[in-house]
């Protein structure tokens, strides 16, 4: 990594510029945390990289040194941070610059730009974490990894184990469809200004198949929803909260569940072979 790139305080001094409460800007300061980033997403020099929340470029320029016959494009929607990027990267033949919003922004059409896969990473804004993971997971037939800063506690829940209080609905649609493992922690002394919770990087491996076979994807989803809906009733009860007496009885039954267990005790598998229940009890909404 080039010490001679400065780093998001000198940045933030030289544009005249502060973080902004109100974009939920918290800069990252540790060169710790960005070298097992950029070392999670990167498998060669001509990786393709989508980084989602450039802010003033400190990530960003540490892709383009690891990716020098790839690309990384820098997707950011603040308009002080594109002028950062701007004037700060705009020179770089490896990097591009797209002023766009992460929640909308077409990340397939980059994978047909390059004609293959390729990675995404960055800082997620942490109030709608889970919204962006979701949407990049529509295209994860273009994705290889997704690596991103989100909060710690998210983090705990997206890789927990069934049978304990954070394994929920996220980590199964999460799971389903990913290998997910932690890279870094990160404390609050490693960004600028320090935010009031610790944050993790978590790598998302897409699988080339769902962890078990998924015969509809919404209902797939819904049946998850709604086994977490009353986490404190048995599952049998909770899916009563969307679905029959009777089918919920039918397809439990079909799919060898035990109706007095807890939605947070099944495997993905297992929420796997209760949608194809579900679907031949007719259960689907």
């Amino acid at each position: 990594m080039t010490p001679a790139f400065p780093d998001a305080r000198t940045l933030l001094a030289r544009y005249g510029l502060s973080a902004k409460k109100s974009w939920g800007q918290n800069f990252l300061v540790s060169e710790r945390v960005y070298r097992a980033i950029v070392d999670a997403t990167v498998r060669s020099g001509d990786d393709w990289a989508v980084e989602v929340g450039s802010g003033l470029g400190t990530l960003t320029m540490r892709l383009a040194e690891r990716v020098p016959d790839g690309q990384v494009v820098a997707v950011e929607r603040e308009p002080d941070m594109l002028k950062v990027l701007k004037a700060e990267l705009g020179h770089l033949d490896n990097v591009v610059i797209h002023p766009a919003n992460a929640m909308t922004y077409d990340y397939s059409s980059v994978a047909r730009w390059r004609g293959d896969k390729i990675a995404v990473c960055g800082n997620l804004p942490y109030q709608i974490a889970s919204q962006i993971l979701f949407r990049l997971l529509e295209s994860r037939e273009q994705i290889t990894r997704i690596v991103t800063m989100i909060q710690k506690e998210m983090a705990d829940r997206m890789v927990a184990p069934p049978g304990v209080k954070a394994y929920g609905a996220l980590t199964v649609l999460m799971g389903a469809y990913a290998d997910i493992t932690t890279v870094v922690q990160a404390r609050p002394e490693d960004f600028s200004p320090p935010p009031r919770v610790h944050s993790t990087v978590i790598k998302l491996e897409i699988r080339d198949q769902p962890r078990a076979p998924i015969a509809d994807e919404k209902t797939f989803s819904d049946v998850v929803h709604a086994a977490f809906s009353l986490r404190r009733k048995t599952l049998r009860n909770s899916l009563q909260s969307r679905y029959s007496k009777e089918r919920v009885v039918a397809a439990l039954d079909h799919a060898g569940i035990d109706g007095s267990r807890r939605g947070e005790t099944l495997s993905i598998e297992e929420f796997a072979a209760l949608t194809d229940s579900v679907i031949a009890a007719g259960l689907h909404a």
